[in-house]
């Protein structure tokens, strides 16, 4: 077999029982790297500290990606403008996050002949958020509800990359606010 040494050297081909007697000298693992080469090539090297570190890279990895969420609010045709502003403040935020918002509005009783009012507070609510969001689904009539989705103009990756900059500004801030009264104390 080939055989590949501990910091990427090439030791040559040797047979199977030195490459063993190599490794237990070494303190090290033999490990079959590509099994159809001819000569099959190994390698010594610690397998645990390898797993570990793949492991590792894999939640890195993990942690870094962005999953696609989408939130709902919902809304009633004849809604008060404190209630509507409360409502339109949430969606503000799902967008600033990066998140898609699907707006629903529920229609009761004698509200379901009037569906342009909905659709009238549907086409506000995507005027007031229009810098942050953009009408992926235009508003749509499904049996007593009618849907929209707002999708963000920024990505989720671009928005979570913002909320760690903030919080780490926001970190320093306090950090110096706090230095500050021990400095005059000192002085």
């Amino acid at each position: 077999m080939r055989l590949v040494g501990p910091s990427g050297e090439q030791v040559g081909i040797v047979p199977l029982a030195k490459a063993l007697e190599l490794a237990s000298e070494y303190d090290l693992d033999l490990v079959e790297v590509a099994a159809t080469a001819r000569p099959p090539v190994c390698k010594l090297m610690d397998y645990g500290k390898f797993k570990y570190e793949s492991a590792m890279k894999a939640r890195e990895a993990r942690k870094n990606q962005a999953h696609t969420v989408i939130k709902e609010m919902k809304l009633r045709p004849k809604i008060d403008p404190h209630d509507y502003d409360t409502k339109k403040g949430h969606v503000v935020r799902f967008l600033k996050q990066g998140d898609k918002v699907k707006i629903t509005i529920m229609f009761r009783g004698r509200e379901q002949s009037r569906p342009e009012l909905g659709y009238r507070l549907l086409q506000r609510l995507a005027e007031d958020v229009q810098e942050l969001g953009f009408v992926e689904s235009n508003p749509k009539q499904d049996g007593r509800n009618m849907i929209m989705v707002l999708g963000p103009h920024k990505k989720k990756t671009e928005a979570m990359a913002e909320a760690r900059e903030a919080q780490a500004a926001r970190k320093a801030e306090r950090l110096r606010g706090s230095e500050s009264p021990e400095d005059s104390a000192e002085a």
